[in-house]
């Protein structure tokens, strides 16, 4: 039999000073059975980064052509496409020609810059596309924030976080690598 996907809930407030865009959002999250939470936690917060109306989470790991989270317009057009971790090249290109913005949450610090060296030169053509590292710290505060049920605040200002669950903060410097 096998395993089911766990649910989190997760109250978000959003106050974000650069997009001038204040909003709270009632979400629900399926961490798949091979996902930790660090990766979830990663996952709201590229949500709270790029939160709009219409971003959504998409089916998630186990489906190769959706991204972790995506904005289409109406028509159904991949608008902002959002995957984490390490994608590999061919998946790249095929986001980069699918979605007007192409944006990668990368994690591991160490092996993240390695993997970039690997791909960079193949990728460079790519002006939608965006690199960005979370340092490990982050990774790892946010991790620890992780419960069934949560309520938390993001606060974007000049391209830091502050996220906070009442009761422990991190702050978050996210790396542009490109």
């Amino acid at each position: 039999m096998a395993i089911k996907s766990t649910i989190f809930k997760a109250a978000v407030q959003i106050t974000d000073l650069d997009r001038h865009y204040y909003q709270d959002h009632t979400l629900t999250l399926a961490r798949h059975p091979s996902e930790n939470d660090e990766r979830m936690m990663l996952r709201l917060l590229a949500f709270a980064l790029h939160a709009s109306d219409s971003l959504s989470f998409s089916k998630g790991i186990s489906t190769e052509d959706e991204p972790d989270l995506w904005q289409k317009s109406l028509s159904s057009e991949i608008e902002v496409w959002i995957d984490l971790g390490q994608p590999i090249e061919k998946r790249l290109r095929k986001a980069c020609g699918r979605a007007k913005a192409v944006f990668i949450y990368t994690y591991n610090y160490r092996s993240a810059l390695a993997w970039w060296d690997q791909v960079q030169n193949k990728l460079s053509r790519f002006e939608n596309l965006t690199v960005i590292v979370i340092p490990d710290e982050a990774v790892q505060a946010m991790g620890h924030m992780a419960q069934r049920s949560m309520q938390l605040q993001y606060t974007i200002q000049d391209g830091e976080l502050l996220l906070s669950d009442g009761e422990v903060s991190a702050t978050i410097i996210p790396e542009r690598l490109t």
